[in-house]
């Protein structure tokens, strides 16, 4: 299969969507990182537009159609709203950018779609919401890799290891630090 495809379909995936189709781009397919990033924020955003459109007409039909649905969707409704305690006002959009940008695992476009329908934000809104914040996480990807992907060149893959390591240390003890405190 041609490479381009690939990491639009690999980028179409709930848990690795850019996270995982730019870096496989780049080392693997070693694409030119421009058309890397542009296929994969493609194939982020293209869930995201069919998630926004069609989750809340599905979750309508559904509980009109089950009482399993509808007890599920209304008490998931209720619980989250209420345990969030959170009102998305225009200023609190910045949020869901910031949650979809931050490139960890359930964080993304995805995630965010689902956030959108939770809270009734509009496609209007939630979309260009969305796509910024995937295209800011597609940023920070690119720059992670292509950091790598330099250590690896000119320093071998035991100092990229070992930074990877320090990094890894450096947050577990920072973590740790914070919960004592």
């Amino acid at each position: 299969m041609i490479p381009e495809i690939q990491t639009f379909l690999l980028a179409m995936t709930p848990i690795g969507e850019l996270r995982a189709a730019l870096p496989t781009a780049l080392v693997i397919y070693h694409l030119n990182w421009p058309i890397a990033y542009f296929i994969s924020v493609m194939g982020n955003l293209m869930p995201v537009v069919f998630l926004l459109l069609f989750l809340r007409p599905v979750s309508s039909w559904l509980s009109r159609r089950s009482n399993f649905f509808q007890n599920f969707f209304s008490w998931f409704f209720e619980k989250t709203r209420k345990n969030s305690q959170f009102e998305m006002k225009k200023y609190s959009y910045l949020a869901l950018v910031t949650f979809v940008a931050i490139p960890l695992p359930l964080t993304g476009g995805w995630t965010g779609s689902i956030i959108a329908f939770l809270y009734q934000i509009p496609f209007k809104v939630a979309f260009p919401l969305i796509a910024l914040g995937v295209m800011i996480a597609g940023i920070i990807v690119l720059f992670a890799t292509k950091t790598g992907i330099v250590i690896e060149k000119y320093f071998g893959w035991p100092v990229l290891l070992g930074v990877l390591l320090v990094l890894g240390l450096c947050w577990y003890l920072y973590n740790k630090k914070k919960k004592i405190c």
